[in-house]
C-alpha cells in the first residue's frame, strides 16, 4: 500500500480511506492517486465480507482538488488512445466503490471541486462540514474541459438534465448549505468529529446502500430527452449556448452533447460517451491554451511572480480615494469589502456621499441575495468616510487618485493629498493612458508614485494594471502589488509608456473596427465577427460605452504631448470616422444618447440605421475570416510591440492582462498564446498578408521575426 490513501479499519468494521497525497498541498487525480485507489479498491473487494462500510475523507485542508493539470496539459493527439484507457480505468475504480454492496460515504472536510466532487458523487451519501471553506462544483468548463470522471453522467442522474446543466456548463460552485438545498449534500456537520460520527451512523443505519441509478426502474428526475418538457428545453438549448460561445469554445458544446446523449442510454454506455468527449477536449488546442493561462500563468502571478523580491508583505490599513465618480466609488467599495478603512474625497460632500451610496447599493444587493448579513453590510459601509476636506486624508498609507483624465487636475489633487499624508504614504494614479512619469512630478518623492489602473466596473473586473514609473522604487511596487492582492484582484506589472499595455492594445481593437466601417464594411458584420472571434463585445458597441468624445480627448492630449517631444501623432484611418460622428453627426456615444448605436428607452440597443447609408459600400466587403483576423492580429501584434519596448516584462502578465483587462478572446489563452498556438511562422505569414491588404500596422515587429527565425515561442 502507498501512503497516498490510508486504509484504516475500525472496531465497528468501517474502513476509513484518508486521501493524503505526499509532497502536495492538495490531493489531485495523478498517477500516484490512481495506483493508490486501485490498491484500496482491490483490498475492499477482497475483504468485503468483513466490512460494514467505507468512509472517504481527506487529510488536507481541502477535500480533493481534481485532475492533475500538469498531466492533462501534456496529453496530445498521439497519447489519445492511452489517455482514453487510463480515464476508463479511473472510472472503473469509482464504479467498483459504488457497486461494492456496502454503504460508501463521502466525509467532505473542505473544497471538493472537479475530480474531488466526482469522487463524492460515486458515494451513496455525502456529509459536509458547514464551513465557508467547503465549496462544491465542477469548474472544468472554465479550463476548456468537461468533468471526465463520471461527473456529467452522475450529475444528470442525480439532479436531472435541467438542474445539472448550470453546474456542468457554467462551472457553478456552491457552499455547503446551498449544496444541501440543491440536493447535492445529504447532511451537514459542525466539526471534524461530527463529520465522521454522522458518516458512521449512516453506514450502520443503511447496511444495504445502493446508488439510486442502480435501482431497477430508476427514472432521471424531470425525464429523459424524450420527455416533452425536456425535449422543449433541449430544442432551444443549443442555440442559446451557441449565442454565448459563438462556436469558439468547444467545451460547453461537448458537455451538452455528453449530458443529452448519456441521458438516453444505460450508465456504462453514458460513461463511454463522456470519456470520448473528454479525450477529444483534453487533446485539443483550446484546453491547452486555457489551462496554460487560466491555471499555470494566473497562479504564477498570484504567487507574486511579478513582485520585487526582498520586501516583507505589506498590509494597507487606510486608503484615500480622490474622486468619487464611478471609478473612485468602485475602488472605495472593493477596499472596504477587503476590510480597509477608506476616505472618499470629492469636490464637495454631496459628490462624496453619492460615491458612498454606490457601495450601499451593491451591499444591499448582497443582503437581498442572502450572501451578507445586515451587520456585515453596516460594518463595511462604516469603513467608508465621505469628505470634501484634504485634512481627512491624514493617516492614509495609500492614496489613489481617480479623477478625470486631465494632467493638470490630477497633479493638483495628488499634490494636495501628498501634503497631508506625508513622506511614508504611496501616491497612486488610476490613469488609463497618461504616462506615470509625467504625473509623478506632482509629488516631492517620485519614488513613492505608482500607477494603479483599475477597470470598469471595478467591483466586477478582476484585473489591476500596476504601472512602474521611471523613478518608482521597488518597495513602492511591492506595496502596490500587495494592495491589489489584498483587495482580491489580479495584479499585472508593466513599465511606463503612453497607454501602458491594456489601453494601448484595447485602442488597436476599437480603432480597427472603426477603420473597417470607414472602408465600407457592413457594421453588423464587424460586430458579429468580433464576437465570433471570441471578443465579449463588438468594437463599435464598446466605443460607444467608452464614448467617442473621450477617445477624441485622449487623442488630442496624446498629440499635444508628442508635439512637445517633437514627434507627430501617427495617423490612423479610424480618426476620420470618429471626427465625422462627433462633429458632423453629433453622436458622441451611449452616455450622449447615441453613437454607432441607438439606445431607445425600454428597448434593446441597435446599430444606428444611417451607418448603412453613410458608410457601407457594396464592393467594400471582405471575408469574415479577414474581419476576425484583423481584430485579433492587430491586438496580438501591439502586444508584441509592448514586449519589444520593455513595457511588458512577462508572458503571464501579457496573457492574463489581455484577457482580464480587455476581454481578448479567452479560447486563445491570451494575446501571446494566440501567436504561439497559431504557429509563429504561420502567424508571420498571415500578418504579412494583412499588412499588404490593410495597412502597415499589421507588419510583424522585429522581435516576432526573430522568434520565427529561431523557432521560439513566447
Amino acid at each position: 500500500m502507498t501512503d497516498a490513501i490510508r486504509y484504516e479499519k475500525g472496531q465497528d468494521h468501517i474502513v476509513v480511506l484518508t486521501i493524503d497525497m505526499p509532497g502536495q498541498s492538495a490531493n489531485t487525480m495523478n498517477a500516484l492517486y490512481r495506483e493508490a485507489m486501485a490498491a484500496c479498491v482491490a483490498r475492499l473487494l477482497a475483504e468485503q465480507d468483513s466490512i460494514a462500510g467505507v468512509i472517504i475523507t481527506s487529510a488536507k485542508k481541502t477535500f480533493f482538488a481534481g485532475g492533475d493539470l500538469n498531466e492533462l496539459i501534456k496529453v496530445g493527439k498521439p497519447e489519445a488512445k492511452a489517455f482514453y484507457a487510463m480515464v476508463l480505468e479511473l472510472k472503473s475504480q469509482l464504479r467498483s466503490l459504488e457497486t461494492l454492496g456496502k454503504p460508501v460515504v463521502a466525509a467532505i472536510n473542505g473544497a471538493a471541486l472537479g475530480g474531488g466532487w466526482e469522487i463524492c458523487l460515486a458515494c451513496h451519501y455525502r456529509v459536509a462540514l458547514d464551513h465557508s471553506a467547503v465549496q462544491i462544483g465542477l469548474p472544468e468548463v472554465t479550463l476548456g474541459l468537461l468533468p471526465g470522471g463520471g461527473g456529467v453522467v452522475r450529475m444528470v442522474r442525480l439532479l436531472g438534465l435541467e438542474k445539472a446543466l448550470p453546474y456542468l456548463l457554467e462551472g457553478k460552485k456552491v457552499r455547503a448549505r446551498q449544496a444541501q438545498q440543491a440536493g447535492l449534500i445529504d447532511e451537514l456537520a459542525v466539526d471534524h468529529a461530527d463529520l465522521l460520527a454522522k458518516a458512521r451512523a449512516w453506514i450502520l443505519a443503511n447496511p444495504a446502500a445502493v446508488q439510486r441509478w442502480d435501482v431497477k426502474g430508476y427514472q432521471i428526475p424531470g425525464g429523459t430527452p424524450a420527455h416533452p418538457k425536456v425535449a422543449q428545453m433541449l430544442a432551444i438549448a443549443p442555440s442559446i449556448l451557441r449565442s454565448k460561445t459563438q462556436g469558439y469554445l468547444p467545451a460547453p458544446e461537448k458537455i451538452l452533447c455528453a449530458a443529452v446523449e448519456g441521458a438516453q442510454v444505460d450508465f456504462a454506455t453514458a460513461q463511454l460517451i463522456e470519456t470520448r468527449y473528454f479525450t477529444e477536449l483534453t487533446t485539443g488546442q483550446v484546453a491547452k491554451n486555457m489551462i496554460g493561462t487560466f491555471w499555470f500563468q494566473l497562479n504564477q502571478i498570484n504567487a507574486g511572480g511579478s513582485r520585487p523580491a526582498g520586501f516583507a508583505p505589506y498590509q494597507t490599513r487606510k486608503v484615500g480615494v480622490l474622486g468619487a465618480g464611478m471609478m473612485g466609488a468602485g475602488i472605495a467599495y472593493v477596499s472596504a469589502v477587503a476590510g480597509i478603512e477608506v476616505v472618499l474625497k470629492d469636490i464637495n460632500l454631496a459628490a462624496a456621499e453619492k460615491g458612498k451610496a454606490h457601495s450601499a447599493a451593491l451591499l444591499e444587493q448582497k443582503v437581498a441575495r442572502g450572501q451578507l448579513s445586515a451587520e456585515q453590510r453596516d460594518a463595511t459601509l462604516a469603513r467608508i468616510t465621505p469628505t470634501e476636506q484634504d485634512a481627512d486624508l491624514a493617516g492614509c498609507d495609500l492614496v489613489i487618485e481617480a479623477v478625470f483624465e486631465d494632467r493638470e487636475l490630477k497633479a493638483r489633487v495628488s499634490a494636495a493629498a501628498q501634503a497631508v499624508v506625508g513622506a511614508d504614504a504611496v501616491i497612486a494614479s488610476n490613469t488609463s493612458t497618461l504616462p506615470i512619469g509625467g504625473l509623478a512630478r506632482a509629488v516631492p518623492d517620485q519614488g513613492k508614485f505608482i500607477g494603479l489602473h483599475f477597470f470598469s466596473p471595478v467591483e466586477k473586473m478582476p484585473l489591476v494594471e500596476i504601472i512602474k514609473g521611471a523613478h518608482t522604487r521597488d518597495e513602492t511596487l511591492a506595496r502596490g502589488f500587495d494592495f491589489v492582492l489584498q483587495i482580491n484582484k489580479t495584479p499585472i506589472v508593466v513599465n511606463d509608456s503612453r497607454g501602458f499595455f491594456t489601453s494601448r492594445v484595447f485602442g488597436t481593437f476599437t480603432n480597427e473596427g472603426i477603420a473597417m466601417l470607414g472602408e465600407g464594411i457592413a457594421a453588423p458584420m464587424i460586430e458579429t465577427e468580433a464576437r465570433k472571434a471570441g471578443m465579449p463585445i463588438g468594437p463599435l458597441a464598446i466605443s460607444d460605452e467608452v464614448s467617442l468624445s473621450l477617445m477624441s480627448h485622449i487623442r488630442q492630449q496624446t498629440a499635444k504631448d508628442l508635439q512637445a517631444e517633437g514627434k507627430p501623432l501617427p495617423e490612423h484611418p479610424a480618426f476620420a470616422v470618429i471626427d465625422l460622428l462627433l462633429n458632423e453627426y453629433k453622436r458622441a456615444g451611449k452616455a450622449a444618447g447615441g453613437g454607432f448605436y441607438d439606445y431607445p428607452a425600454g428597448a434593446p440597443k441597435h446599430l444606428w440605421a444611417q451607418l448603412k447609408t453613410r458608410f457601407e459600400q457594396a464592393d467594400g466587403q471582405i471575408s469574415p475570416q479577414d474581419v476576425r483576423d484583423r481584430l485579433l492580429f492587430v491586438q496580438a501584434i501591439e502586444t508584441v510591440r509592448c514586449v519589444e519596448e520593455g513595457v511588458l516584462m512577462s508572458t503571464a502578465d501579457a496573457n492574463i492582462g489581455s484577457i482580464f483587462g480587455i476581454g481578448f478572446a479567452p479560447w486563445t489563452g491570451g494575446a501571446l498564446q494566440f501567436i504561439n498556438q497559431y504557429g509563429i511562422k504561420d502567424f508571420v505569414a498571415r500578418a504579412r498578408y494583412l499588412a499588404e491588404q490593410y495597412g502597415e500596422r499589421f507588419a510583424p515587429p522585429a522581435l516576432l521575426l526573430e522568434k520565427a527565425a529561431k523557432g521560439e515561442l513566447f
